[in-house]
Parts: structure tokens; C-alpha cells; sequence
């Protein structure tokens, strides 16, 4: 039965019907708790009728909540209205997929930038387990702005099960316009095991992308008969007609993605969308360049056993020769030769002097952090036994440059060894970064002191500081060092920028929210580097000492540049981590994940353990970062506004943010009805760790004023700028641990070079906390202020699981274990690295990651 206007289903008010179809009809609703229009899809009453059928609707219904990607259709909520079911998602204005093709070909260009949506949002689903099993035109849905959104996830198997059988397809009825008895739509797209009863898992959808990509491509469905029957058996056994019957210019590495989707058995298919998504992305790039791409020349789709990873990509050149009396680009593909093949973390790597050998750190499964050493030719690396050693650099005369952990204060102790083998001997300490000069016995240091960091070149010559510096190589001539300035401690964001041995600095780019390696070309001529400006995928840059800027080679994934060689060859590591949110909800015994987007932060607990406070950082949220409430019971979050969460007020209705666009500053957003309000911030330029009196009238926090360390503040939300409450020389973070303010207000424990200490916020000096230890990071007091409740970091990259979180009594001076920290089913590669807890202990949230990477020799890059 229809809904007229004006009718309440919950807290939604239906405004006007938007379409029916078999499965019910949808209306534009009204929300008016969140002030914004929903669509909600009514079911028909069938489904109540049968228990099992609205279980399993319920199911896949929040599985489906929990997704949240921009190319799938965003659920809101699931509830029922006379005995009717129905879900809510977001209300989008556009047109079908279906609609756009209109029997004709789509633009190749189009159809790509299509097909990689459409690739990405399966990624994101098949690696939360959902499968659509029903994926087609009618289902892919572009908005105005020419996003693409996947609908209908999850409903697709409550409506036909794992597989179709003859009986269920008549019942669907003829696709958007077909004539009864023709060609059905979703027959038109089913895999083999679909046709075959059989189960399907991810690979299912593959094939269906790869029929929906063919249709983009020609206009005509990849699989068509005269009936059902016969449609289903063309799948089963024949090959698609050649594309190039209607479209002979194209690119025939876009054919051999088709082909590879539309294999008839699964384990021949790609095997993953993620997989799909980076072909695409990189034939995308090339796809842009005139004649970068040879054309398909009347063959049939190839049975292809394997895709290559190197398709198009920009910023390679075109070559061009003459066959059959014409002219045929030809495009110059890079060469990615792998160096490691175990699943593992590769940290830094470098080439050696004699211009073959290669040496890197690395972790892998069940092994400690150790430097090896690889030779061409040769899948096999030999360790060179320098455990929980951090590789920093080799000489021309063949000495390796690693950072120990041992010693004491901040940083590490480099140290230097011949490659052959023997003893490191330490050079200097509180290292963080470090290189080597070209004449292979001075170094270049970065040196942690104070809170700051600090460039120094030859070592004991300082020629540059600031709060967060990194990635620094000296150029080949020894005259000037490159580096990555970065304005927030921890955080990536920064820019480009070189410092001559005088120390006048030089900012060369700028505007990157991610910043993660550096080197100078192998001509010496440009510093090369991987960032991004927006999102997580790091692609390789360039930028001359003069500041002109290009893009040198565009890749999805997460690139990292490690070093180049004089002969062209440079090291990448290439490689995703998506952390995830755990969390333990008051009162019980198990973990939950608490996922949301794609780089989670756990920043804050309200005191009942009920609420956390945290942070999306990837490209879900974007480069100014976004800011969630959500119960630790695994309800729904709730989006906060933009920007680093950093603490939640007493009362829960106000959450402490961090605006990281310059001037940097904090803000309040609420957690409810209010508008953002911005605090005053005066002189700082720096801002990190806060949190909320016990009163929620002042905030503490850390910062620091322009060329001048880290100390700890206190500001008035009623008004007026910052106080500081210590000397500098404070080390804070968002996330990390680091700092905590006492239930009573009176201290905060925090780090200095010595290690923590209690700093009074009234008049008095800082005292080292007794039974804590110099490596351990302050997470939070007790409620009655009894304890501090400690993480006890590892120095450099040693174990990393589990966290050792300790109990610190503050007047016995005594420190014993609490709780060891490892999500069930963590390897030996994952770590843990933000973590919160309740005041009383009883509930916890932290951000696990496992980082996985691979070692690349790449040749032919420009």
C-alpha cells in the first residue's frame, strides 16, 4: 500500500513516493532530528511473512550499515511499519548507470573513471565480507556531481539466496527497456557458479563488473540471447563478442582487464577488486595522453592466466615506430622488479655502493626487525644480524649508517658498521633521522632536544629546527640537505624544503597532507618524494631548488621513494595498511571492532567508558581529517564536524578539535545541537595534546610560540588567549599517549628528555614520576588520582605487540603490569599504536594497524 505524505515511520516523515519496483516502493523522507532529506525503501509485506527471510533482511541490513565509502550507497537505518520492513539510506539525485548507457557506448575516458568507482566501492565491501551478488546497471546509480554509488548491497542475497535458479529469474521480470521474453537484466549478469546453483563469494561480483564494464564500453551486454536459457549458457561457454567490433581505438590493456574479470572459473579471475581498481587507476593516467595506448587490432578477448602491473601510467613517454605503413604509439612502461617476497613490513632501504647489492630493514612474520641484504637475480636476502636495528644509510666506501635503541632520552643512538660485518660503533645520541655526506665520513642528523628537532650537518653544526622534521638526504654535491617539514608533531602533513650550509632554508612545495620518503634524482638535479594532498595514496613527485613542481609517476597504493641511483633505478616500497578501532565496552570480556572509514584514531574515553572520542584520517575523511562520537557498544557513530579530535568534555556534550589548517587552532564542536565555536590561540603556532578540566571551564594543553620548544598551557574557555603553565621542553601528542591531567586538576604528566615527570599547573617545578620508567608514555590517571596508568614503549622498531600497558603508584613509587594488549587474531607485523582508557579502567579503545609492504627495484621512471 502506498504512503501518503505527511506519514511518520519513526522519526521520518515521508514528503513524496520516488519509484516501485518488486521489492516495494521508496519514498524521499524527512529527517528532522538531522535536518536532512533520506530515501527510505519500503518492502513489500512478503517478507514479514516469512521469519527466516526477515531475519536474514535484518542481517544483511547492518552489514550493510556499516559500510561507509563514497561509491556505496550509505545506510542509515532499518526498522519496520506495518509489519513492512524498510531501510534507510541516503537520498541521492542523478540518474542509473542504466540510464547513462542508453544502448550506446560510454567515452572511454568516462567508462574508466566509471569502472574505478565502481571497482573501489566492491574493494570496500568485499573486505568487510558483503558480496552483492546482483551487481548491474540498474544498481550503479552516478549523481549529479558524477560520483558513482553502488546500491542495493546485502539486499541482492536476501532477495534470490546464493544462486538463481530458472524458476526465480522469470519471476524478476524484463530489465528496463527489454520486451517480455527477451534478454532479463540480472541473468544478463550473473557468473558461471551464479547459473550453476553454486555458492559465490567475492569473485562473483568480478564477473559482474567485468559484464558491466563490457556493456560501458560497447552498449551492448557482454552476454545476450534469444532467452534466459540461452543467455545463461553463453555465459557458461562462450566468450563475449570482440570489443572491437564497435570500438576498434580501444586500449587493448583495457581488454585484458575485461577479459581477465570474465573468466568462466573464479580462480582464473582477478582475485580481488583492489586489484582491479589499481589497473584501472593506472590505465586511467595514460588514458589521458593521446596516443599513449596501442589500439586493439580485431582479436578476440584474450583467456588471460595473470595482469601485469604494468599498465599505462603518467608521466612516461611515448615511443612511437611504424608498422604496416602506420604510425603506432607505443607507450615506455616502468619496470617494477620485486626485491622481497615474503608478506611483511619493509622499512628503509637503500642501494649499495657497488650499484647491484641492495640493503633494507624489514619485520616479518614471527622475526624481530633485522637488515639484510639482496642481491639481483635472487629472491633471497641475507641477514646481516643487526636486530632492531633502523637502516638509515650506506656510504660510498660501503659503511651502513643504523639507529640503536639503547641509551638514554629521546631518540636513538646511531651507530656505524661495514657492510661485510662486525660491531657497531656508536657515533652520537638522540638521533631520529640521519644521512650520510657524500665524502662518506661526515653525517647529517636530525637530533631530538628540547621538543624540537634539529638539522645538523656535519654533526654538532646545527642549521635548522623545528617541531616535526624528517626524510633528510644531503645532496650529492654536499651543499645543500632536502627534507620534509612538518607542522604538527606526529603528523605527516608539511612540505618540501632544502637548507643550505649556512642554514638558510628554502620551502620548495607545499600543501601535502602526507609526506612519507624523499631522496635526491638520480641525476642529483631534482628532489624526488612521495606525498599526497589529499587522502592516503602517495604518488612520486618532484620538485627542482628553484621550486618548479611535476608529477613523476602516478600509481593507487601507498608509494614510498627510498632511494635512487645514478644509473636511473630507484627503490619504492609499495604497500596498504587500513588501521582498525577495537574496542571494550564496560562490563564486558570482548573485544569489538569499532571501525568506521579507512584510518581510524581512538583519541578519548568519557568517564562511564560508554563514549569515545576519534578520528578518520584517510581518504574517507579527507585532508582536513574528521571527528566521530560513537558508543563503545558498537552503535552508530556520530560525524562531529572536521578536523584531529583531541578530548571530550566532562558533561560529553562538547568534543575539544583541532583545526589543522594554518594558523593552527583548537575548537569546539558539539556532540549535539549547537554550532562550532573556535578558541583563541595568540601567538601559538603549535599546537598538540589537550584535555578538559574536571569543571569543563579551561582546557590544558601543549604548544608552542613560533622558533621555540613545546610547553604546556592553560586557557579559559570563557575568554582570553593561553597561559603557559611550564618551561619548554614538553613532548605531547594526539593518540600516541604522552601527557594526562589530573582528576583534581593540580598536575599533568608528561614527557621531557629525561622521561616523565609531574608538572604542577600551579607555580612549582616538574618532578620525575617515581616507579615509571624513561620510556613510558603517561595514558591516563586514575579517577581518585591514586595511579597513572602508563604504556611502556619499546625504543626503535622492536616488538611491537603486545602493548604492556602499566599501573604506576604515585605515592609507593611502585609500577606493576595491568593489561597486555593484542587483538585476537594480530600477527607478529601488526602494532598498536593510539590508545585510550576509562578512568576507572574498565573500558578501553586503541587504533591496531599491520602494515604490509613490498621491496621494489623500479627502472624506466623519467
Amino acid at each position: 500500500m502506498a504512503l501518503a505524505a505527511g506519514t511518520k515511520l519513526g522519526p521520518y516523515e515521508i514528503t513524496a513516493p520516488l519509484g516501485s519496483g518488486g521489492m516495494g516502493e521508496v519514498y524521499r523522507a524527512r529527517d528532522a532530528r538531522l535536518s536532512r532529506d533520506v530515501a527510505i525503501k519500503v518492502l513489500s509485506a512478503s517478507f514479514s511473512e516469512d521469519p527466516e527471510r526477515l531475519r536474514r533482511f535484518e542481517q544483511e541490513a547492518r552489514a550493510t550499515g556499516v559500510l561507509n565509502h563514497p561509491n556505496l550507497l550509505a545506510v542509515y537505518d532499518i526498522g519496520s511499519h506495518e509489519n513492512a520492513p524498510y531501510v534507510v539510506s541516503e537520498l541521492l539525485e542523478g540518474e542509473t548507470l542504466r540510464d547513462r548507457i542508453g544502448g550506446t557506448p560510454l567515452p572511454t575516458r568516462k567508462a574508466i573513471d566509471f569502472a574505478t568507482q565502481i571497482a573501489r566501492g566492491l574493494s570496500a565491501a568485499h573486505e568487510k565480507g558483503i558480496v552483492h551478488r546482483d551487481l548491474k546497471p540498474e544498481n550503479l546509480f552516478i549523481t549529479r556531481d558524477g560520483r558513482l554509488k553502488i546500491l542495493d548491497f546485502g539486499l541482492a542475497k536476501l532477495t534470490h539466496g546464493d544462486a538463481l535458479t530458472d524458476s526465480e529469474t522469470n519471476t524478476r521480470g524484463p530489465a528496463p527497456g527489454t520486451d517480455a521474453g527477451k534478454v532479463l537484466g540480472t541473468v544478463g549478469y550473473m557468473s558461471p557458479e551464479q547459473v550453476r546453483a553454486k555458492p559465490v563469494d567475492h569473485r562473483s561480483d568480478i564477473f559482474s563488473f567485468g559484464s558491466v564494464l563490457y556493456e560501458m564500453l560497447s552498449g551492448k551486454r557482454a552476454f545476450r540471447g534469444a532467452s534466459a536459457v540461452e543467455t545463461m549458457n553463453a555465459i557458461l561457454k562462450e566468450d563475449p563478442p570482440d570489443l572491437t567490433e564497435t570500438n576498434r581505438s580501444l586500449p587493448a590493456a583495457l581488454e585484458r582487464i575485461i577479459g581477465h574479470c570474465l573468466e568462466k572459473n573464479p580462480e582464473e579471475r582477478f582475485q580481488s577488486a583492489r586489484d582491479i581498481a589499481f589497473d584501472l587507476e593506472q590505465l586511467s593516467g595514460s588514458a589521458t595522453t593521446q596516443g599513449a595506448l596501442v589500439p586493439s587490432e580485431g582479436r578476440r578477448l584474450p583467456r588471460w592466466r595473470s595482469v601485469a602491473l604494468a599498465l599505462g601510467a603518467i608521466g612516461l613517454a611515448a615511443l612511437t615506430f611504424v608498422a604496416g605503413g602506420r604510425s603506432v604509439a607505443v607507450q615506455s612502461l616502468p619496470d617494477f622488479r620485486p626485491i622481497t617476497f615474503q608478506r611483511g613490513d619493509v622499512g628503509n632501504a637503500r642501494f649499495a655502493p657497488d650499484g647491484k647489492s641492495i640493503v633494507y630493514a624489514a619485520q616479518w612474520p614471527g622475526v624481530g626487525q633485522n637488515v639484510y641484504a639482496a642481491q639481483p637475480g635472487s629472491p633471497e636476502s641475507r641477514s646481516l644480524d643487526l636486530k632492531d636495528a633502523e637502516l638509515v644509510g650506506i656510504s660510498r666506501a660501503g659503511e651502513l649508517a643504523v639507529l640503536l635503541s639503547h641509551g638514554a632520552g629521546p631518540g636513538q643512538t646511531l651507530a656505524r658498521l661495514p657492510m661485510s660485518g662486525g660491531a657497531p660503533r656508536d657515533v652520537t645520541e638522540h638521533v631520529v633521522g640521519a644521512d650520510w655526506g657524500p665524502d662518506g665520513t661526515s653525517f647529517a642528523v636530525v637530533r631530538s632536544a628540547g621538543g624540537k628537532n634539529i638539522i645538523e650537518f656535519p654533526i654538532g653544526k646545527p642549521l635548522y629546527d623545528a617541531v616535526y622534521v624528517d626524510n633528510v638526504r644531503v645532496s650529492p654535491r654536499g651543499d645543500l640537505l632536502a627534507f620534509s617539514d612538518h607542522p604538527v608533531a606526529g603528523d605527516n602533513r608539511g612540505e618540501v624544503a632544502i637548507v643550505d650550509l649556512s642554514g638558510q632554508k628554502r620551502t620548495l612545495s607545499t600543501g601535502w597532507s602526507d609526506i612519507r620518503g624523499l631522496a635526491w634524482s638520480p641525476d642529483g638535479r631534482e628532489i624526488w618524494f612521495t606525498a599526497t594532498r589529499a587522502g592516503i595514496e602517495l604518488n612520486l613527485w618532484s620538485v627542482t631548488p628553484d621550486g618548479h613542481e611535476r608529477q613523476v609517476y602516478r600509481a593507487p597504493g601507498n608509494l614510498r621513494l627510498q632511494d635512487s641511483a645514478p644509473d636511473g633505478r630507484i627503490l619504492l616500497t609499495v604497500g596498504r595498511s587500513k588501521p582498525s578501532l577495537i574496542g571494550l565496552a564496560p562490563g564486558e570480556t570482548k573485544e569489538r571492532d569499532l571501525s568506521w572509514l579507512d584510518w581510524g584514531w581512538a583519541t578519548d574515553l568519557a568517564a562511564d567508558g560508554k563514549t569515545f572520542l576519534f578520528g578518520e584520517q584517510g581518504d574517507g575523511a579527507g585532508p582536513e581529517y574528521a571527528v566521530y562520537v560513537r558508543g563503545t557498544d558498537g552503535s552508530a557513530p556520530t560525524l562531529l564536524g572536521k578536523g584531529a579530535a583531541v578530548a571530550l568534555s566532562p558533561d560529553g556534550r562538547s568534543a575539544l578539535v583541532l583545526n589543522l589548517t594554518l594558523p593552527m587552532h583548537f575548537a569546539l564542536l558539539p556532540t549535539g545541537a549547537g554550532e562550532a565555536r573556535p578558541l583563541p590561540h595568540g601567538t601559538l603556532a603549535q599546537l598538540q595534546w589537550g584535555a578538559f578540566f574536571s569543571d569543563g571551564k579551561r582546557i590544558a594543553f601543549a604548544g608552542s610560540e613560533p622558533g621555540k620548544a613545546t610547553r604546556l598551557w592553560v586557557q579559559d574557555l570563557g575568554g582570553g588567549d593561553p597561559k603557559p603553565i611550564s618551561a619548554e621542553g614538553v613532548t605531547a601528542g594526539i593518540g600516541f599517549g604522552g601527557s594526562a591531567l589530573s582528576p583534581d586538576g593540580s598536575v599533568i604528566a608528561a614527557t621531557n628528555d629525561a622521561g616523565p615527570a609531574l608538572y604542577p599547573v600551579a607555580d612549582g617545578e616538574p618532578q620525575p614520576i617515581r616507579g615509571a620508567e624513561a620510556t613510558d608514555q603517561p595514558l591516563r590517571f586514575s579517577a581518585d588520582g591514586r595511579f597513572l596508568y602508563v604504556r611502556a614503549f619499546p625504543r626503535g622498531p622492536g616488538a611491537r605487540l603486545p602493548a604492556r600497558i602499566f599501573r604506576v603508584d604515585l605515592a609507593k613509587g611502585t609500577r606493576e603490569l595491568w593489561k597486555e594488549l593484542a587483538p585476537a587474531g594480530a600477527s607478529s607485523l601488526g602494532g598498536i599504536s593510539a590508545l585510550v582508557i576509562a578512568p576507572d579502567a574498565g573500558a578501553y579503545a586503541y587504533t591496531y594497524g599491520e602494515p604490509t609492504t613490498t621491496l621494489y627495484e623500479v627502472s624506466g621512471i623519467q
